[in-house]
């Protein structure tokens, strides 16, 4: 009986450190910039509104939409920039939030947009982490996806050669990890495009400061987001 209860006591303390341990790292992230909450609000060109937790930007597009998954332990506001940019240019963007700060736990977040939402074509994007669970929503929903958009990130399936793909990282980047990248060609289908983006890193892509392991970028943020910007419009048409 003594036993017994030795063991329900170390399975008890057991399971208090694994839930701290869980607790500290998921509340252990990068907060985005403080100067993001410009683009959170609407505008003449954008509107922005909350759906549900996401965020929707509005702009004068019609026909097509992107929906951005946020990096890993980044918090998703950080991308508003970007996706204010791109909306303002004529392709609307959904940015969604997901739970702990990591995109691997809500993979198909994407549908409860597209069901709701009338689009033409619908483009998955994502920055990092992010960018690789984007490409698993579009390999197990070929369907419904015409377009990847990755940024300093890569596919870890075959993509279907009927879905475009936009590759994109800084010459910058010390956080991707080029090994992966590399191999993961293999899953890129004819329809794929790269661009490497000269002094650019891994942490501009997001307004969230300077990721851990990161390399010092050679170009602005301001300039890094822009040229990301028109790449993608420019692929989009």
């Amino acid at each position: 009986m003594k036993y017994g209860k030795r063991l329900l006591y170390v399975g008890i303390i057991f399971l208090i450190i694994l839930f701290s341990i869980l607790y500290i790292y998921v509340n252990d992230y990068y907060e985005a910039d403080t100067d993001i909450n410009m683009y959170l609000g609407s505008s003449g060109n954008v509107k922005v509104s909350r759906i549900s937790n996401n965020y929707y930007f509005d702009g004068n597009g019609k026909d097509k939409a992107i929906i951005f998954y946020p990096g890993g332990k980044v918090e998703y506001t950080a991308y508003a920039s970007l996706l204010y940019k791109i909306s303002e240019s004529g392709i609307d963007c959904f940015l969604v939030n997901m739970p702990f700060n990591l995109a691997i736990f809500n993979k198909n977040a994407a549908n409860s947009i597209i069901n709701k939402y009338k689009y033409n074509d619908w483009y998955l994007a994502g920055h990092s982490l992010g960018g690789v669970v984007a490409s698993m929503y579009a390999y197990n929903n070929s369907d419904k996806v015409n377009g990847l958009i990755l940024l300093a990130s890569y596919p870890t399936n075959k993509i279907n050669n009927k879905i475009r793909v936009l590759s994109i990282y800084g010459s910058n980047d010390g956080v991707l990890n080029l090994d992966k990248y590399k191999s993961s060609k293999k899953y890129w289908n004819n329809n794929t495009k790269e661009i490497i983006i000269d002094g650019a890193n891994h942490s501009q892509f997001g307004n969230y400061g300077h990721q851990s392991g990161d390399k010092k970028a050679s170009i602005t943020r301001e300039e890094q987001q822009q040229e990301t910007v028109n790449y993608i419009l420019n692929y989009l048409g």
